[in-house]
Formats: structure tokens, sequence, C-alpha cells
């Protein structure tokens, strides 16, 4: 196969990007039987459209993934940001908690 880039891993992860896929010579014709009446060129172009296929479900596999990625990261960051004022609400209340102690002591 001379294209550039695989199924699994392709050259570009857009789908518009990729190069058209020509059929391959040395790949099986995609069906067990030979049917007399189909043309080389209608074999080459059933591949074709299952190989674009393939890749269409792939890229939009892999767009999925990278969505879910983004959302779990954005989870994590709004957790850690709770978590962030949750503690200095907390050091707040533990520096006033200091000044009052500090303000009886000195008034006595």
């Amino acid at each position: 196969m001379n294209t550039a880039g695989t199924i699994d891993r392709p050259l570009t992860h857009d789908p518009k990007k990729q190069a058209s896929m020509k059929p391959s010579t040395s790949e099986p014709a995609g069906s067990a039987t030979t049917d007399s009446r189909t043309t080389s060129g209608a074999t080459g172009s059933r591949q074709n459209r299952t190989r674009e296929m393939q890749l269409i479900q792939e890229a939009l596999a892999r767009a999925h993934m990278h969505e879910r990625l983004h959302e779990a990261e954005r989870e994590h960051r709004a957790i850690r940001l709770a978590t962030a004022r949750r503690m200095q609400r907390r050091a707040e209340r533990a520096s006033m908690r200091a000044r009052r102690a500090l303000a009886m002591a000195v008034m006595q």
C-alpha cells in the first residue's frame, strides 16, 4: 500500500485533510466471491468507500475521546478550585480566630 498513513495511524486526524484512498492492487478485493459482472473499477470504488467509512468512524471515535478527555480535565479543575476555595475560607477563619485570641491577650 503506497498511501501515507494507515487506518490505525492516519497521516492526519481530520478526515477532510486526508489523502484520497486509492485501491491497492496487493490487497484482496473485499468480497470472497468474485462476480464476473463486477468490473475492477467498481471493486476499487467499493473498497475505497469501505476504507473511507472506516476512517470516518475512527475520526469520530477519536474526536469523542478527545472531548471526553477535555470534559474530565474541566471537571478535575473545577474540583480543585472548589477545594482551594474551601481551604482558603478555612485559613481565613483560623486567621480571624488567631487575631481575636491575640486581641484578647493584649487587652488583659
